[in-house]
């Protein structure tokens, strides 16, 4: 990288916790879709992080994402559809 007195990055604050760490909040869920094994079928979200691009969601387990966030589900900003 080549210094350049132009080149300026906006930063957002992250809340650390005393321990170094700081807790993941979804904005919203992207897509859903269905990964089917030999004999098991999972579905799966892909969900959206604060302070992260959409290049950056992640796919997780719907299941868990509906228990740690059920609000995700219940506001109406997921209805089920793929949105891919």
């Amino acid at each position: 990288y080549r210094s350049d007195p132009s080149h300026v990055i906006s930063m957002e604050e992250i809340e650390v916790q005393p321990n170094l760490t700081y807790e993941e909040e979804p904005i919203r869920i992207l897509a859903r879709e269905v990964k089917e094994l030999r004999n098991k079928q999972i579905p799966l979200v892909k969900v959206l992080w604060r302070h992260h691009n959409i290049e950056e969601a992640t796919w997780e387990s719907e299941e868990t994402i509906r228990q740690q966030f059920p609000q995700l589900f219940a506001s109406g900003k997921f209805r089920g559809r793929n949105l891919n």
